[in-house]
C-alpha cells in the first residue's frame, strides 16, 4: 500500500458526503497542503467546474452528463470537455443549426458573450448576423455549411405558402394520395412552382392532413 492510498480513500469518502468541493476546504478537511491535494485529485480522477472560474471540483465518477456533455450540481456546472471554452466549442459543433449566444447561455446557465467573441476572433467558431444577435457555427467549414443549410431549410419551411400553390399541392394529393412529400414536391415543380417537402409537411399539418414522409 502506497503512502497515497489513505488520503485518496479520504477524498472518496469526503466526496461521498458532498459531491463538489473547493480546494481550500478540501485541503483543510484532509489536513494536507493544497499542492498535495491537487496531486491526490489527479490520482483519483476529477473534473473542475466550467463555472465559478473553475473553483469547484468533483470526482470523475460522480457526474451524470447529459447529451450535451454537461452536468450541474445546484448552480455549479461541469463539462466532459473541462473548460468553458471547450464546452462551448463542443456544443456548437454538435448543434443542428448553430446556436445563438442566448441559447448557449441558457444551456450553460451562465453569460458567455465575451467568451464567444473571443472564440470567434481566434477562429475557433464562425458566426453570422441574424437580427439583433449572432448565430455561432462550428469552425470546421463543412460542419458550418451544413448548419447554415439547416437554418435555410427551417426558414423556408416557416414561410406560409401562397393560396394558389397550396391548391396545387392539395389537388395533386387528391390525385395521388399515396405520394410522399418528396414526390408531391417534384410533381409541383413540373408545374413550374418550387416548394420543399418541409413546406408541404407544414401545409398538411395546418389542415390536419396526416401523412408520413
Amino acid at each position: 500500500m502506497t503512502s497515497l492510498s489513505k488520503p485518496i480513500q479520504q477524498i472518496f469518502s469526503l466526496f461521498e458526503q458532498e459531491p463538489c468541493w473547493k480546494i481550500n476546504p478540501l485541503a483543510a478537511e484532509l489536513r494536507y497542503s493544497v499542492p498535495s491535494v491537487r496531486r491526490f485529485l489527479v490520482q483519483a480522477g476529477y473534473f473542475s467546474s466550467f463555472t465559478h472560474n473553475g473553483a469547484w471540483y468533483t470526482l470523475a465518477s460522480i457526474p451524470q452528463f447529459n447529451h450535451k456533455g454537461l452536468w450541474f450540481y445546484r448552480e455549479i456546472g461541469f463539462s466532459k470537455t473541462g473548460s468553458l471554452t471547450a464546452a462551448i466549442i463542443r456544443m456548437v459543433h454538435r448543434s443542428h443549426a448553430g446556436m445563438t449566444a442566448e441559447e448557449i447561455g441558457d444551456n450553460l446557465r451562465c453569460r458567455c458573450h465575451s467568451v464567444l467573441v473571443n472564440l470567434w476572433r481566434r477562429k475557433k467558431l464562425q458566426r453570422q448576423k441574424s437580427g439583433r444577435s449572432y448565430i455561432y457555427f462550428a469552425a470546421d467549414p463543412q460542419t458550418a455549411n451544413r448548419q447554415c443549410q439547416a437554418i435555410t431549410r427551417q426558414k423556408i419551411a416557416a414561410e406560409p405558402l401562397p393560396a394558389e400553390v397550396a391548391v396545387f399541392i392539395l389537388v395533386e394529393f387528391i390525385k395521388h394520395p399515396a405520394a410522399d412529400f418528396n414526390q408531391l414536391a417534384r410533381a409541383i415543380l413540373k408545374k413550374g412552382v418550387s416548394v420543399s417537402p418541409l413546406q408541404i409537411e407544414k401545409l398538411f399539418a395546418r389542415y390536419g392532413i396526416k401523412k408520413k414522409m
